[in-house]
């Protein structure tokens, strides 16, 4: 229960900072939801820009400019690359290939879309996400999922990268 709220007031904290160019704390939301009838994982990412951009330039030694009007393509290349590298989720113990759809710009807060087929069954969900921690070891990434109607969250830092959810 107390983790439950302090997800929640950190969720609350980044909607409410998001308007803001600056914030002062460091952490991504992924929205993880099982949609049985499509047998399809969909997953939405809600990422700072500014810490997207400087991860960006810190991995690939290149300014990108995600969210700006002068956003290329070949930024929008290396920030898919950039994400699928550093998010997994295995299914019943199997890694499963994540596939980006688009994304879109709310405030400051870049989200993405991506999504996981032909999945059946979920007995095991198993994530493994170091997005922006090779920026700053303060990251905290935000797990929430829904599967068969039943939610659940993990809070993924530095020193604990992994999270395991049974259904």
């Amino acid at each position: 229960m107390k983790k439950s709220i302090h997800i929640s007031f950190l969720i609350v904290l980044l909607i409410g900072v998001s308007a803001f160019a600056v914030h002062k704390f460091y952490v991504s939301i992924y929205q993880i939801n099982y949609a049985k009838e499509k047998k399809m994982l969909q997953i939405t990412s809600r990422i700072f820009v500014d810490d997207l951009n400087d991860v960006l330039k810190k991995k690939f030694n290149k300014t990108t400019h995600i969210g700006e009007p002068n956003e290329s393509a070949e930024d929008v290349l290396l920030m898919k690359k950039y994400i699928l590298d550093h998010l997994t989720i295995k299914i019943n113990g199997q890694q499963k290939a994540i596939e980006y759809l688009s994304k879109e710009m709310e405030g400051n807060v870049v989200v993405g879309y991506f999504r996981i087929k032909d999945i059946s069954k979920i007995k095991s969900f198993e994530i493994q996400n170091t997005t922006l921690f090779d920026l700053n070891e303060e990251q905290q990434n935000i797990i929430q999922t829904n599967i068969y109607n039943k939610k659940q969250s993990l809070l993924l830092t530095s020193e604990n990268v992994k999270g395991l959810l049974n259904q």
